[in-house]
């Protein structure tokens, strides 16, 4: 499925993904096993309905981060969305393989991201824990912030009094300010001899108070459900602990839904889902969207919105998997604009921004799904178009994003440059889910652009102090910085920070789509749109 070089780097980021799902290796899952426990992916498959799937995210975090610490794949927590006893639930499982479990700064990161999808879609948290606690060396990046380790405690009592059942198995080690999370979830249980919670271990007991005590007997199950009272359930071992998880989820009461609008789901046609093959990996090559949108949505339920108008943007309803979207989308073709001049396909223009804020607009009255599929370079720039007025122009759409209230789901395909990622449902504009293809890039702007404007910069600089760069160094400053932009808009480098939430094959985008608005419509409170002051 798609083009050569996509199915080459596809086959690469495969590969990577194999490893990361390793955890700390061989040794070390052995050494689980030899405790009794299951490790944290085999605790998933467990727990999850059988012949279901568990739809990770963040599973490149941490990657090609945190070298001198020797590494942290998948940021020492899995992290995903799966099926308990038939009801879809958010689960975060610490990896004991990888650094005990401890927390690094993306592992606070990825434990927020969890708690968010939670939050934002009103689904039930099971949170899986076996983990030393904080990773001291870096204690600094994880500890005090508002969006450091603390937050999720907060994020706890905040779930609980949103009414979002939170159930915590303690199947590890659960150690000081840690020991917070499970017994602030709605209910707690605990595996006899391996699992243990206490707010300082036997180490840090004796050498602050001089007591003599171990583990057990300060923080193990019988303590814990026995004399302390501070968990519910006392387990014999990983897979009870997993089966009452299981019976527990299955005795929730019923949830409203979002009543998003679905009909009965019709594939894409068979010639639009061949020509998503011919994708072009290489972003720079033209290509139309047309024909990516006739491979995600339901066969002929695409009604183009303000077809002839703002031509660089593809705006219209659709269905997919039976839902129904509302699709925002780069064009990536050269194409005539109404008063006959040629427009750059993948920039915004004055009259694409305008159409483009309109139909969202539009979506949120009628309460329907946004879907933003990037391949954008940014906003015209120049004369014409800044006495055209396309920052306000800009503005407005980006007004229109950012106070949209239907979920957004965004799909970066190509580039993702500049403003041009603000307006459509970048990170920071809160899309409910936002995945990558292979060939997505993230950036200010693209490499080639970057590396040209810094040595413009340079030259201009080294005029001032009457010096100048031979022709052989200006090439070299310029390979320098385009060779640190691609690194940097690489997808793994975008994925690793958790700037988007897992990289996608093409084929999986209408299934990803399809199950983030399922998800999304488990939360039914959609507040009442408005832009405030937009200038017109």
């Amino acid at each position: 499925m798609g083009s050569s070089e996509m199915e080459r780097r596809w086959q690469e980021l495969t590969l990577i993904a194999d490893r990361i799902r390793q955890g700390g290796g061989p040794a070390r899952r052995e050494k689980e096993h030899s405790k009794g426990k299951l490790t944290a992916r085999e605790r998933i498959a467990s727990l999850i309905d059988p012949h279901t799937d568990f739809e990770e995210f963040g599973l490149y975090a941490a990657y090609d981060m945190y070298h001198e610490q020797g590494g942290c794949p998948a940021g020492g927590v899995v992290t995903g969305l799966g099926y308990v006893n038939a009801r879809k639930c958010v689960i975060v499982a610490n990896d004991a393989t990888v650094k005990a479990g401890a927390w690094f700064p993306i592992t606070a990161k990825k434990n927020l991201r969890a708690q968010e999808i939670a939050m934002e879609n009103h689904l039930p948290v099971i949170y899986l824990v076996d983990s030393a606690g904080v990773f001291l060396p870096m204690q600094d990046e994880i500890f005090p912030d508002k969006e450091h380790f603390g937050r999720i405690f907060r994020n706890n009592a905040k779930m609980s009094a949103m009414g979002i059942p939170q159930i915590a198995a303690i199947m590890g080690s659960c150690v000081a300010g840690g020991a917070y999370l499970p017994i602030m979830s709605d209910e707690a249980l605990i595996v006899e001899g391996t699992g243990s919670v206490f707010l300082a271990g036997s180490y840090l007991v004796r050498a602050a108070i001089g007591e003599q005590v171990d583990n057990e007997t300060l923080g193990g199950a019988t303590t814990h459900t026995e004399i302390s009272g501070v968990t519910d359930y006392k387990m014999p071992d990983d897979q009870t602990c997993l089966r009452t998880i299981r019976d527990l989820i299955g005795k929730l009461g019923p949830y409203k839904t979002a009543g998003f609008n679905r009909t009965s789901s019709v594939s894409p046609s068979a010639d639009a889902v061949l020509k998503l093959e011919t994708f072009p990996y290489d972003r720079n090559r033209p290509y139309d969207i047309n024909h990516v949108i006739q491979a995600i949505v339901d066969e002929d339920t695409f009604t183009p919105y303000k077809d002839g108008y703002g031509q660089t943007l593809v705006t219209g309803y659709a269905r997919i998997d039976g839902w129904s979207v509302g699709i925002v989308a780069n064009q990536r073709l050269v194409v005539k604009s109404k008063q006959g001049e040629m427009q750059i396909g993948g920039v915004i223009y004055s009259d694409s921004a305008d159409k483009a804020a309109r139909f969202i607009m539009n979506c949120n009255q009628k309460k329907i799904p946004l879907v933003f599929l990037q391949d954008v370079s940014g906003f015209m720039v120049g004369k014409r178009s800044e006495h055209g007025g396309i920052i306000k122009d800009g503005a407005k759409m980006v007004n229109a994003v950012a106070n949209s209230v239907v979920p957004k789901i965004t799909v970066i395909i190509g580039n993702s440059y500049g403003a041009g990622n603000y307006a459509m449902c970048g990170k920071a504009y809160d899309p409910r889910f936002i995945y990558a293809w292979p060939s997505a890039r993230i950036a200010v702007m693209g490499g080639a652009q970057a590396a040209k404007t810094l040595q413009q910069i340079e030259l201009s600089s080294l005029e001032k102090q009457g010096q100048s760069l031979s022709e052989e160094q200006k090439e070299e400053f310029l390979t320098t910085i385009a060779d640190r932009y691609d690194r940097q808009t690489d997808v793994t480098y975008a994925a690793a920070r958790l700037w988007v939430d897992e990289i996608i094959h093409p084929a999986e985008t209408r299934s990803r789509i399809a199950s983030a608005i399922a998800t999304a419509n488990h939360n039914p409170e959609i507040p009442a749109f408005s832009t405030g002051v937009l200038q017109v």
